[in-house]
């Protein structure tokens, strides 16, 4: 069976999952869906108008060096973002789009990296389309089409099958109806996975 893997752009600990899930699942046999989705709907719907970790600020300061001693002991590169959260709606939609695509996986891993390494603007359609040419992608074809309403509304409907199916942050792992949530649930998850 395969794992879904829920992520959004702005999501911290999404970034050493995104970074690792794809080698982990290969050691198991597990094919990976990406789903790109968008957290800021499903915030919203609990009351919250900001990232928890900003709204909490004991919470945000745990997060952070939670984060970087997640990067540090798995050797994925990190630089703590000037500016949290960022938007990554047009790689979302990017992602959402194309997620059939073989370029996905290194898309993905690639906006990751420049927010949570490079301290770059991933809302930026320079830095997305940079990401997709590192990617393999062409940027001049893609990013026409992540602009398009048929992009948006998948991109949407992506979101409201995300929270139909109980998933309230990111990131989520899905086997069949199993959700589990967080970086330190991606091995029980692929473990699942593996056995069924």
């Amino acid at each position: 069976m395969q794992l879904e893997f829920w992520f959004e752009f702005a999501s911290t600990y999404s970034h050493p999952a995104a970074q690792r899930i794809e080698a982990l699942a290969a050691e198991r046999g597990v094919h990976v869906a990406w789903r790109a989705f968008l957290l800021g709907p499903i915030f919203r719907e609990q009351g919250w108008n900001d990232s928890p970790f900003n709204l909490y600020p004991a919470k945000g300061r745990y997060m952070w060096r939670d984060l970087e001693r997640i990067c540090e002991a798995h050797g994925v590169d990190y630089r703590r973002p000037g500016v949290f959260p960022r938007s990554g709606l047009l790689a979302a939609r990017v992602a959402c789009r194309f997620e059939a695509e073989r370029w996905l996986p290194e898309f993905v891993r690639r906006v990751y990296h420049a927010n949570f390494a490079e301290d770059r603007d991933i809302a930026s359609e320079e830095v997305v389309a940079s990401c997709l040419a590192a990617a393999g992608a062409e940027p001049a074809a893609v990013l026409p089409q992540a602009a398009r309403p048929e992009a948006k509304a998948a991109l949407r409907a992506r979101t409201e099958e995300a929270a139909r199916r109980g998933i309230f942050g990111a990131p989520s792992f899905t086997v069949g109806d199993e959700l589990y949530w967080g970086h330190d649930r991606m091995q029980d998850a692929l473990s699942l996975a593996a056995r069924t």
